[in-house]
């Protein structure tokens, strides 16, 4: 998968750069009434992502358990960026499906436009725009009816010096026709589409851009994908385009601003050569703005910008240096289901049936005590765990869950925990910053395994 290099230039300088959805079955997440924007609900983790693949692989990388708590937990955009018409709409559909399956919000990000990124070093998309088009509509396709975040090719907006006036007319036009028809697939998507950042084009020239792109039609905006920009300075720049746009009619969008790499540091934007970067805010729609849906990790942390790697390749190198040092991730807004071991990483996303998920079935604990709730993830050859730890009516500072494995049955990995024994008879406890859980509140651990995963009940000793 091509991600990400887009210049991010403004004339010759460089620039510098989740509450809990409660959902019955069959019913969409839910949307508006939000403390902070249009959007509520936990993000969920991408189980087949990069980083994922590479601290399951790896135990005993000294970088490993960095790289772990503080990316692999989180929540990531699953990326879109392979040209494949014939297969889109059945990944896409395992993608959402797993996600849903979850009661949670997945992030897709579309990559796909012709001539992207100008010819650099993520260079590609469709043929031509014709063919674009029934990408997306495949793509829209498997999309479900429940509540997604579309991120809506990143640069089409922002970057356009490489396209003639008829060019631009066209992208345009692609791109407001790609918004209505995954709106038209899904009425619970949210999409939003390219607003550079805050040192790139001004205010009112990404408004126009915006407009003329069809933003009517969409929830709103994206800012700092692939940059270390301050949430801050994002923030103020959203409101500005926001502003604008209200001047020209258009009212009622909204921001998102990817936060996977802008919690330090300064120069050039290319990650590959900067190793001083950190990880910004943890990925959440609580954001506490009105005007900003989410806070999100669009661009994976520790893929490449293809500097001195290969555009979108995964460097525990470039993931460690953006963790190492960096604030530990809160424990009221837990990882999402847990990533399978059995097959290496691929350039496309899974296309095989979504995982089902096994709903928590243990009541809450009362007194000082705890509950421990499991929900599993099974395929051919091995499954992925997911456990919630819930204090009772007091608040715990400490916690051991018991979980017999079926026999036969192999953990290979675990965070959020340490566990103890591979097989059998197997007790998780708590790390230094999740142990302590308030009365009522829940922390979440996860592991994954070979054979047969283990059922829904689970043991919970509070200490």
């Amino acid at each position: 998968m091509a991600i990400l290099s887009p210049r991010r230039r403004r004339s010759a300088a460089v620039s510098v750069a989740a509450v809990a959805v409660t959902a019955a079955a069959g019913v969409a997440f839910a949307v508006g009434g939000a403390s902070a924007g249009t959007v509520s609900g936990t993000l969920y983790r991408d189980p087949s992502s990069a980083v994922v693949r590479w601290v399951a692989a790896n135990p005993g990388d000294s970088r490993a358990a960095v790289i772990r708590d503080k990316i692999a937990s989180q929540p990531q955009a699953r990326w879109f960026a392979n040209f494949n018409p014939s297969t889109v709409q059945s990944e896409v559909s395992g993608f959402v499906g797993a996600a849903n399956a979850a009661q949670q919000i997945p992030v897709l990000s579309v990559y796909e436009i012709t001539n992207r990124d100008c010819g650099g070093a993520s260079a590609g998309g469709a043929p031509d725009l014709n063919q674009y088009q029934t990408w997306v509509s495949n793509f829209a396709r498997g999309l479900g009816n429940q509540t997604v975040m579309i991120i809506l090719e990143t640069d089409s907006l922002a970057l356009q010096t490489c396209l003639s006036g008829a060019e631009l007319n066209a992208r345009n036009q692609a791109l407001t026709t790609a918004t209505q028809t995954i709106k038209s697939a899904n009425p619970n998507a949210k999409v939003y589409l390219d607003g550079g950042h805050s040192t790139w084009n001004s205010a009112n020239d990404t408004a126009n851009r915006l407009r003329a792109a069809g933003v009517q039609y969409a929830d709103g905006f994206f800012t700092n994908v692939s940059n270390f920009n301050p949430t801050s300075s994002e923030a103020n720049f959203g409101r500005a385009v926001i502003s604008a746009l209200n001047g020209m009619g258009i009212s009622g969008k909204r921001q998102v601003i990817d936060t996977s790499r802008n919690g330090g540091a300064s120069g050039d934007w290319c990650a590959d050569d900067n190793t001083d970067r950190r990880i910004g805010q943890y990925p959440t729609t609580n954001t506490g703005d009105a005007n900003i849906d989410a806070y999100l990790w669009v661009k994976p942390p520790g893929e490449a910008d293809g500097c001195r790697y290969a555009a979108g390749s995964f460097q525990p190198d470039l993931a460690y240096s953006l963790a190492n040092g960096a604030p530990n991730p809160p424990t009221t807004a837990p990882p999402t289901t847990t990533p399978p071991t059995t097959t290496p990483p691929t350039t496309t996303p899974p296309t095989t049936t979504p995982p089902t998920t096994t709903p928590p079935t243990t009541p809450p604990p009362t007194g000082n005590g705890c509950s421990a709730s499991v929900s599993l993830n099974q395929w051919a050859g091995g499954f992925t765990t997911s456990v919630n730890v819930t204090a009772g009516s007091a608040a715990i500072n400490g916690w051991t869950v018991t979980i017999t494995l079926p026999g036969g049955a192999a953990i290979t990995g675990a965070w959020n925990a340490q566990a103890s024994g591979t097989s059998g008879t197997v007790r998780f406890t708590n790390v230094s910053y999740n142990g302590r859980v308030g009365a009522g509140q829940t922390t979440n651990f996860g592991f994954q395994g070979t054979g047969t995963g283990p059922g829904a009940t689970a043991s919970c000793t509070a200490s």
